[in-house]
């Protein structure tokens, strides 16, 4: 369920969903993902229709490298064809790809603020995937475009590429005024 309600004046109680879910998916990914499953394809061809008589030494560090390789690459890939982002009553969630690894859950006891950013790139965060820059904090970044940038308690920030950015920031925010309570009258 997505909140697509719209901004209300500053001072009305807005209600918040019990759930927000937003995703964010490159599809570009699934390019390299064949890329590796060619790698390992071709380790197999190696091992199978092989007729090297210089050695099974070199056959074995090819047929191994290449499937290695392949592997890495495949299943690297398909960690971040998608983000997936679950903002629940007491936590936020970040999951990635079909398997759901890696997995972040921040508490939103530990996270002071949420912050739309229009223009996130892998340019900037050193390519795809889950990053960490010293300057600039963690990511998961799977595509150009919006993303969510929390602000946590200890002065870290992690930064999510997700659709529809904007309402996650908001939802992020009620959910953090509805935690803390106004001044005294």
């Amino acid at each position: 369920m997505r909140d697509h309600s719209h901004v209300h004046p500053p001072g009305e109680d807005t209600p918040h969903p019990d759930v927000w879910t937003g995703r964010a998916t490159n599809r570009f990914q699934w390019l390299l993902a064949l890329v590796g499953a060619a790698c390992m394809a071709l380790g197999i061809e190696l091992a199978v229709d092989s007729a090297w008589t210089s050695g099974t030494v070199p056959l074995v560090m090819s047929v191994v490298g290449c499937i290695a390789a392949g592997l890495l690459v495949l299943f690297g890939t398909l960690a971040f064809v998608h983000v997936d982002l679950k903002l629940e009553r007491d936590v936020l969630e970040v999951r990635c790809g079909h398997i759901g690894v890696p997995r972040r859950r921040i508490p939103l006891a530990h996270v002071v603020g949420a912050d739309f950013e229009p223009h996130v790139t892998p340019r900037h965060w050193g390519g795809w995937g889950y990053r960490w820059r010293p300057e600039k904090g963690t990511a998961v970044v799977v595509r150009r475009g919006e993303g969510v940038v929390l602000r946590l308690w200890d002065g870290h920030t992690f930064t999510i590429t997700v659709d529809e950015a904007e309402s996650a920031v908001e939802a992020i925010e009620a959910r953090l005024r509805a935690r803390t309570p106004g001044p005294a009258v």
